[in-house]
């Protein structure tokens, strides 16, 4: 108890001194400190264990999604109803190799059959570099310092167009027999279930946790709404807790999932296969479509449908889609993102 109390306590006053996302580095500190207990496990390093627990989320289930506003930080704000979803979704292993693993969310509509891929997760193991949130549209690359990637694995989070989204890394714990990843805090974009209705904030400051259960596994997400001004000004609106839980099912056909995947999956390489290019390197990329992003998903959708249906897509069609909506991240990108940057620092 001492050592877990000393822990928080250095954790707390390391935040406060920092001056970085003062609300969100204590939520930081208080998800470390995880359940009180005789003795705060540390992280093992066991990269065939943790290999183990990735692979596990592969599969077929009934999603929940609940996101609730806890926190209120500002005195004129109002909690905002409590969003609540659902849907039937496959878990494909695309990429199983002993430092990187890819897992393809794909839903399926159990009433009409229809499918829709959803988002992508990527896991690499001692990451050299990730990408990050850093302006409207604009996704820095950045190395990560040896001390924190050592004997960890980095989560990158893609869109339904394989675009970037977010990326976390951390170490898994195998404490007590359950398999628990969680994530350091990073930036974000406003999430799908908001950025067409909210214009009061335009970033979440974020940590990740999944963990495997008996009957699926689960991702929590300890999320702080800021709204982020030129320079380093940033207003804190409210904490939300997240809880996506993935519990298998054989309710539901996925059959056209996997026959759409089958079809499809040779297209979808080529198309990550370009994000990777454009991810590799600093300084990052921009994109030029709208927040919502149909600019590109709808192209990209409409020769996926194209493959499905026996029709060619060429090289040079993917190759225009890039053209058009996506650039480099300028250098004026790369200063201008001045926010405060999670964890002491990091990508300074």
């Amino acid at each position: 108890m001492k050592q877990l109390m000393a822990g928080l306590a250095m954790c707390t006053n390391k935040a406060r001194a920092s001056g970085w996302l003062h609300a969100a580095a204590l939520a930081v500190c208080m998800v470390a400190a995880g359940p009180i207990t005789a003795a705060s496990p540390t992280p093992s390093v066991d990269p065939v264990r943790d290999r183990a627990s990735i692979l596990a989320m592969q599969g077929e289930y009934l999603v929940d999604f609940a996101f609730d506003e806890t926190v209120l930080l500002q005195p004129d704000y109002k909690r905002r109803a409590a969003q609540r979803s659902g849907g039937n979704e496959v878990v494909i292993v695309v990429e199983d190799t002993p430092t990187k693993i890819v897992l393809q969310h794909i839903l399926v509509d159990p009433k009409s059959g229809h499918v829709t891929k959803h988002w992508r997760q990527d896991w690499t193991y001692e990451a050299a570099r990730r990408f990050e949130f850093s302006a409207n549209q604009t996704w820095l690359v950045r190395a990560i310092p040896a001390e924190r990637t050592q004997g960890a694995w980095t989560q990158c989070v893609h869109e339904v167009s394989d675009a970037p989204r977010y990326c976390g890394t951390g170490h898994w714990s195998h404490a007590n027999g359950v398999a628990t990843w969680t994530s350091d805090l990073t930036w974000r974009p406003l999430p799908r279930r908001e950025y067409t209705k909210r214009d009061d904030y335009n970033a979440i400051a974020a940590v990740n946790r999944h963990t495997i259960t008996p009957n699926g596994w689960t991702h929590e997400q300890f999320n702080t709404k800021v709204l982020r001004e030129p320079g380093s000004a940033q207003v804190e609106l409210t904490r939300e807790f997240g809880f996506n839980d993935y519990r298998k099912t054989k309710e539901t056909d996925f059959s056209p999932a996997y026959r759409y995947w089958d079809a499809t999956r040779d297209y979808w390489a080529k198309v990550r296969s370009r994000w990777n290019a454009q991810l590799a390197e600093s300084p990052g990329v921009h994109l030029k479509a709208k927040v919502d992003g149909m600019a590109m998903i709808v192209p990209l959708f409409e020769q996926a449908e194209r493959i499905e249906e026996g029709k060619p897509v060429d090289a040079a069609e993917i190759d225009a889609v890039f053209n058009r909506w996506v650039e480099p991240a300028s250098m004026e990108d790369a200063s201008a993102a001045r926010h405060p940057k999670p964890r002491d620092g990091f990508g300074e």
